[in-house]
């Protein structure tokens, strides 16, 4: 039970996370860290998530969700198989990205902090990816690691996300 929200709160499914907080549930201000350890492991920040790491912490949810949807690296909600991060820097914007991103949305049908219907793919826009010299550019994060693809055209970018799209269903 969580003492600060009321919540029936189970250990089972948390087994990865406890390690974390028997690190730092104590330690002050490692909040930040065990949400980021948190969000590793799970993808994403889910309420029972939340609730469990308030139980164990003693921080109220409400400050726990308040600090999660304060920082923009945290996530509420389940990501795709490859997670598109397309920058929109400086350099990045004028060499075209907001096309680009445009072309994205409408290739997968869905718009920034959105996930395609299938699970394959959540866009985010990001400002910065720190690859100023190829702009625009793009990474994808997936199980299998981070890629950049750089120098992207609005051709370039459906084929890659098309490229991704086949190699996912032959897996399947």
């Amino acid at each position: 039970m969580c003492e600060k929200c009321g919540a029936s709160v189970s250990s089972a499914g948390f087994e990865e996370l406890a390690p974390v907080l028997e690190e730092y549930a104590k330690v002050p201000g490692s909040l930040i860290t065990i949400l980021q350890k948190a969000q590793s492991i799970y993808g994403y920040l889910s309420l029972d998530t939340i609730n469990y790491i308030s139980a164990m912490t003693g921080i109220a949810p409400a400050k726990i969700y308040g600090v999660a949807t304060f920082y923009a690296q945290f996530r509420l909600q389940p990501i795709g198989k490859y997670l598109l991060m397309m920058c929109q820097g400086t350099a990045c914007h004028v060499n075209g990205s907001q096309t680009i991103g445009e072309a994205v949305m409408e290739h997968l049908g869905i718009g920034n902090g959105e996930t395609t219907e299938d699970g394959l793919f959540t866009l985010n826009m990001v400002a910065c990816l720190g690859c100023c010299s190829l702009a625009p550019v793009m990474m994808i994060q997936s199980a299998e690691g981070e890629e950049v693809y750089s120098e992207l055209t609005k051709d370039k970018v459906t084929r890659v996300l098309d490229e991704l799209a086949a190699k996912a269903k032959e897996v399947q």
